[in-house]
């Protein structure tokens, strides 16, 4: 753990090793088995918001609307994680909130993608496209639209992009990923340097980074499965957050490398002392509190970025 983790951070990071020590739990809460049965009360949905559910047939989506701004200028689509195994949880429509408020205001859609086992590999790819599709036909432009995933969510974000580009579609305007996992053949360095390190996928291979069912019979070096194989150039400006004691620490360096030197403008924060997807703890760590800030910077540049071309 690194000395400039706050206390906060710190013992965040202890609680969530000790949860996971315990063998019967701690092996649920790797392989997302407990995520996967968890049982939730609809979420209770701030006055300020209109929450539309939509039926896709197939899968489901909710829209997080401010009811003062009926047709923002933008449109964020969250992937959310879990793996590909779990699906959307009462966390994300948080996490909605937050990106509401640090876009400015922006609608904000999170698919309840297909998962695996039961459904695995091209369905979460296809939903997320389906949810893109429907963004476009409530007139948003590419360029309106800001991919957004944590885990699993932030590999699906930029795998979508890649389908998007090599079948000419509108591109999106931005990609914010938070704790990528992009490189589902576990080869970076850091599956070995943190294996001991992290909280929450250490010491183990009884976890979703080693049995995983969404590749199916498919080969999980398919840059739609594992981005980090695939070619980045022409993609939009891109923010990654990691933690630097995560196994998938190099899913996101790796990733940022091969991106900026394909010419892609890009920020990658390394939070240190952090775990997975710490920004989950919302504005409760100083560490969180300061990645949603950096996120809230992002948008801000986008935005002024898109004001400058549009003069």
């Amino acid at each position: 753990m690194s000395k400039g983790t706050s206390l906060q951070g710190r013992v965040l990071s202890e609680l969530i090793n000790r949860f996971t020590a315990d063998h019967l739990l701690g092996r649920k809460i790797r392989t997302g088995e407990l995520r996967k049965k968890m049982t939730e009360p609809a979420w209770s949905v701030p006055d300020i918001f209109r929450f539309t559910h939509i039926d896709m047939g197939d899968f489901s989506m909710k829209l997080l609307e401010r009811k003062e701004n009926p047709k923002p200028r933008q449109a964020i689509l969250q992937l959310h994680g879990g793996g590909y195994m779990a699906g959307v949880r009462n966390a994300y429509y948080v996490m909605a909130g937050l990106y509401n408020e640090v876009s400015g205001g922006a609608a904000v859609l999170t698919p309840d993608y297909r998962v695996a086992p039961e459904h695995p590999y091209p369905a979460a790819l296809q939903d997320a496209l389906a949810a893109y599709q429907w963004l476009l036909d409530q007139n948003y432009f590419g360029e309106e639209i800001i991919l957004a995933g944590d885990s699993a969510g932030g590999g699906l974000a930029m795998a979508l992009t890649m389908y998007l580009k090599e079948h000419n579609l509108p591109m999106p305007g931005g990609i914010v990923a938070m704790s990528p996992w992009t490189d589902l053949t576990a080869s970076g360095e850091s599956y070995t340097s943190n294996f001991e390190k992290d909280p929450l996928f250490g010491n183990t291979r009884e976890s979703m980074i080693y049995l995983n069912d969404y590749p199916g019979n498919h080969d999980p070096m398919d840059p739609y499965i594992s981005p980090l194989f695939g070619d980045f150039r022409g993609f939009p400006p891109m923010l990654i957050q990691v933690g630097g004691n995560e196994m998938l620490l190099s899913d996101s360096v790796g990733v940022a490398a091969k991106a900026r030197e394909q010419g892609v403008k890009l920020r990658i924060s390394i939070y240190e002392g952090m775990f997975h997807d710490f920004q989950l703890a919302y504005l409760s760590i100083p560490e969180s509190k300061q990645a949603w800030e950096e996120v809230r910077r992002f948008f801000t540049a986008l935005q002024q970025q898109s004001s400058t071309l549009s003069i």
